[in-house]
């Protein structure tokens, strides 16, 4: 099962509301991962399949070995779908 981290700045409200939006999006696909939130920093230590943010945090996060994914609008749950459907094939 896949792992998916939600990232944000300090790990609490919107990682959290972020984190709910995926559960739905991944409803939505028929698909199964494990969802988690963190904040910035932690989700540097932490292992996952995908990491899903904002744009700003997550520009941050990427260090190449890592798989992004970013958003423009985290309320978005049609972005977060078509944003994490090529990961989850």
């Amino acid at each position: 099962m896949k792992k998916i981290m939600v990232v944000c700045g300090n790990g609490l409200g919107s990682s959290f509301i972020m984190e709910i939006n995926v559960k739905k999006a991944l409803t939505e696909m028929g698909k199964t991962a494990e969802v988690d939130h963190t904040d910035l920093a932690s989700a540097r230590t932490v292992q996952a399949d995908i990491y899903i943010g904002a744009a700003d945090i997550m520009g941050q996060l990427d260090d190449g070995s890592r798989t992004i994914v970013t958003l423009e609008n985290m309320m978005s749950i049609p972005e977060i779908t078509s944003k994490l459907q090529p990961h989850l094939a």
